[in-house]
């Protein structure tokens, strides 16, 4: 059994299939395919039920995903220690982050990373839900998590950055709309809104539900990159983060606070222990970012 092998495997995994896991993998399926049959045949087990085109794990494969994951961070963790020795921060840092946090502040730290740390190299990826974040730090497949602290983090440790204030983003030409906007001001208008599960639908609802007012959800999609161009084009409102609202502003949309306020608590989550070099620097970066005022929760 070789790093290689096992690499190959959660590629399998991670990408739902042989295929799509080769093309991650940026290896031939065939050799992917031959690496994880060898792998079989060394523990002795299917870790695949494999029916046509789609393979499924079985209990020994779901068990050694668990597992390999902890090789590979523990590996990682170790050529990432032995380079911080030498004054050197190399290595690859899994981070997961909601997508409107993607932009601000992630796209900051990254680049401020990448600065200060040139031999990390980092991968973002996009949760399928609010709830993924945790379960990808808890797994292992991420060790950072860029997430809404109000709603996540159970079991991990926090370390809070700021609070987030989100607003009403109307159309350019909304008329008869003043801020601050009350729960029931919100409600009347027609809104766009992300699939329930995800962070801002979710504060959505809250917003609503504590007022006991229904909201009128006339355009719902999961593509965030269309939420500014739809409200410009008017098709409703929309509740956004202040710095994506104040983009917004700039090409024309009408940016209103609500009453009572409404804000998020951003933070990293990452499993309880040591981290790895690169991602204890990257939250260093972060904290250092908002003036030290951010500090471990428990």
């Amino acid at each position: 059994m070789d790093i290689r092998q096992l690499e190959y495997f959660l590629a399998a995994v991670d990408h739902g299939g042989f295929t799509r896991g080769a093309a991650a993998a940026h290896v031939a399926q065939p050799s992917l395919s031959q690496a994880i049959a060898g792998l079989e045949r060394e523990l002795g087990v299917a870790l695949f039920v494999r029916a046509g085109r789609s393979a499924r794990l079985t209990s020994a494969g779901e068990e050694l995903a668990e597992r390999a994951r902890r090789v590979l961070r523990e590996t990682a963790d170790l050529a990432a220690l032995a380079a911080d020795i030498r004054g050197v921060h190399v290595g690859r840092l899994e981070i997961v982050a909601l997508p409107t946090l993607a932009v601000d502040p992630l796209a900051r730290l990254l680049g401020e990373m990448r600065t200060a740390h040139p031999g990390v190299t980092i991968r973002v990826h996009e949760p399928e839900d609010a709830g993924a974040i945790d379960r990808w730090v808890t797994s292992g497949r991420a060790e950072l998590g860029l997430t809404d602290l109000t709603t996540g983090g159970r079991g991990l440790a926090r370390v809070e950055l700021f609070r987030q204030e989100v607003v009403a983003v109307c159309p350019p030409r909304t008329t008869g709309v003043r801020g601050p906007m009350t729960p029931h001001q919100l409600a009347a208008l027609p809104l766009i809104a992300t699939p329930q599960g995800t962070s801002t639908r979710r504060l959505l609802d809250q917003v609503l539900a504590r007022a006991h007012a229904e909201p009128n959800i006339v355009v719902e999609t999961d593509q965030r990159d269309a939420i500014v161009p739809l409200v410009l084009a008017g098709a409703g409102t929309a509740l956004l983060p202040s710095a994506t609202a104040d983009e917004a502003r700039q090409r024309g949309a009408r940016v209103v606070t609500l009453r009572p306020a409404v804000s998020r608590r951003i933070g990293v989550l990452h499993r309880r222990g040591p981290l790895a070099p690169a991602a204890a620097a990257l939250i260093d970066l972060a904290v250092a970012g908002v003036g030290g005022g951010g500090g471990r929760v428990r």
